[in-house]
């Protein structure tokens, strides 16, 4: 596949204008940048755990989705698309469907990497041809901004408030992506929005087209959330990737790759210091949190690039 920014924007949209998510959001960046990887000829089933994303984009009986979609309960948008795409398969075989259709699940963070573990779990392990993708905010925003799991350290958020009892939340951020790897499962990738895209792409039509189950972690910020104003967002998405934050990678058959590393690696602080929920960070007597944030990331930035040797 030859990436082509000009003939992707030509592309007709499958998430529509209108919707209610927050200027600056991710997750529209999110949902519009996985469906674009779509080929024109194919149609799409859509389901989506309870989130910001649903609640936005979804009020009964209309959707901002030009395909088929499935409002799910927050716990089991995995299982909803697996049985979906059960259904297909059988009709097909009988022959009382004819198109082509593909399964896509999106889910928050907390949809994800929390109360819908155990169904993501389990449909990846059956062997589903379907994609999920977390649009990771590291909250869980539509609720009031309480921490997940995907929280990173320090971040202040309302269960983790920031105070002179408290550095924010205590806990390191789950690995997720690990894990789903671990399932051993055809296609596995973290991504965000950079420069022109062209990795949220070529990873989302990878994720599509390749037969079985597929799993998507795309970073996706947050502006009530992170605190950031909302022409930030590229900036705030840029500064994770070159702090390596948040590696861009891939796991395609067990083999691991990174699809990008940064020619100068810069320090955490740059993309803290974006942010609201880590302004305590900053505080006079708090540099140890700084010096800490940035050893984990130094730590787990050579596990990876070790990984992908």
């Amino acid at each position: 596949m030859t990436y082509s920014l000009k003939k992707e924007v030509e592309k007709k949209e499958r998430l529509a204008g209108g919707h209610k998510l927050c200027a600056g959001c991710g997750a529209g960046v999110a949902v519009r940048g996985v469906l674009r990887a779509l080929e024109p000829e194919d149609k799409a089933v859509v389901t989506n755990a309870t989130s910001c994303l649903e609640v936005s984009t979804f009020m009964y009986p209309y959707t901002a989705y030009e395909d088929s979609y499935i409002h799910t309960a927050f716990a089991n948008a995995a299982a909803t698309c697996s049985g979906v795409e059960t259904a297909y398969r059988a009709l097909k075989k009988r022959g009382k469907v004819k198109d082509n259709f593909k399964f896509i699940a999106f889910g928050g963070d907390g949809g994800t990497y929390d109360i819908g573990i155990q169904s993501l779990s389990g449909a990846m392990e059956r062997g589903h041809d379907m994609v999920y993708v977390c649009y990771d905010n590291e909250a869980y925003m539509n609720t009031g901004i309480q921490r997940s799991s995907s929280t990173p350290r320090f971040a202040d958020a309302t269960t983790s408030p920031t105070g002179s009892c408290s550095p924010g939340k205590i806990q390191n951020k789950k690995d997720l992506t690990a894990i789903i790897a671990a399932h051993n499962i055809p296609y596995v990738a973290q991504t965000t929005f950079t420069r022109d895209f062209k990795d949220l792409h070529e990873k989302s039509h990878k994720a599509i087209y390749t037969e079985g189950p597929a799993f998507l972690n795309i970073l996706s910020p947050c502006p009530r959330g992170w605190i950031y104003d909302a022409a930030d967002l590229a900036e705030i998405c840029r500064l994770a990737v070159d702090t390596c934050v948040w590696p861009l990678y891939e796991i395609e058959h067990g083999t691991w790759r990174l699809t990008y590393e940064p020619k100068k690696k810069l320090p955490v602080a740059d993309f803290l210091s974006k942010q609201g929920r880590f302004k305590h960070m900053f505080a006079k007597g708090n540099e140890w949190m700084i010096e800490e944030a940035q050893n984990y990331v130094d730590e787990q930035w050579e596990k990876l690039r070790k990984r992908c040797e």
